[in-house]
């Protein structure tokens, strides 16, 4: 089914929301979210374009406005693409281009936390498509609920890992996610819905806090994989030491490999030195 221009359901009063000046510390139960997803011809933003766009405006858990519409491309829509989502040429032919569905869409959004999952991919794609079609990009706060599950979510005790499908499956999001725009946002809008509980569980009520708490997550991960490293890299022995080329020192191991029976006859053990490698 083709569209002549952007889709708006269900939508409500939005006045009353929060300037960006505001929001550090707006509670998270007041504060407006606009969870947003994409559907591309592809995977980067240099080489595909928009097909669809869906977001949902939610405020103290309830869905207050929804955003969506198709997007022509401008180019063919890949057959694995189509497979995928079920958007196909003739679905977008007469469909608006980005140009023309991106003011709506940030007019909707505004004075909200722009949310997604994944939010690095859908953010690629609009902020490329803003930048094409001459249009400046407001500053949103910007909240990854893939991120977000991964520090409040724990893998494998809960759920085998953070996709969304996963989540909205483990949290009974009354929509199921299916490649389609609007559907995808409406199940991470529940999901998001879940997340807040947990964080009010953390003692974490305002966004000025949920920043302030990502912040410290992120920096306890960081500092985990930092200390992981250095451990593998001490306890590597020097003698087999990683190189770009492979062993730093073939030539210590070669020797042990062609005479074994000279090491064995001499300790019970390979030849190891502490701190040294292969003598």
């Amino acid at each position: 089914m083709s569209v002549a221009g952007p889709t708006l359901v269900n939508v409500t009063d939005t006045r009353g929301t929060f300037a960006l000046t505001d929001m550090p510390g707006v509670r998270l139960q007041d504060a407006d979210f606009t969870v947003v997803d994409v559907e591309t011809t592809g995977w980067s933003p240099g080489a595909a374009g928009i097909t669809e766009i869906g977001a949902v405006r939610v405020r103290g858990g309830e869905v207050i406005a929804e955003f969506t519409s198709l997007v022509n491309p401008g180019t063919p829509v890949p057959a694995p693409i189509t497979e995928l989502t079920g958007i196909s040429d003739p679905m977008l032919a007469l469909a608006p281009p980005a140009a023309a569905v991106l003011p709506g869409l940030l007019a909707f959004a505004e004075g909200s936390v722009l949310t997604a999952h994944n939010a690095p991919f859908d953010l690629a794609f609009l902020t490329a498509a803003c930048a094409a079609a001459g249009l400046g990009w407001p500053g949103f706060e910007i909240l990854d609920t893939l991120k977000l599950a991964r520090h409040l979510v724990s893998t494998p005790d809960e759920v085998p890992d953070c996709k969304l499908r996963t989540l909205a499956d483990y949290f009974g999001a009354p929509v199921q996610p299916s490649h389609r725009a609007l559907a995808d946002a409406q199940a991470t809008a529940t999901v998001l819905g879940h997340l807040l509980e947990r964080l009010a569980d953390r003692e974490v009520y305002t966004l000025g806090e949920l920043a302030a708490w990502l912040a410290e997550k992120d920096a306890e991960s960081a500092a985990a994989r930092t200390g992981m490293t250095a451990v593998t890299a001490r306890r590597w022995p020097r003698g087999l030491a990683r190189t770009p080329r492979g062993l730093a020192r073939p030539r210590r191991l070669a020797r042990v490999l062609a005479r074994p029976r000279r090491w064995l006859a001499r300790v019970p053990r390979l030849p190891w030195r502490r701190g040294r490698g292969i003598r």
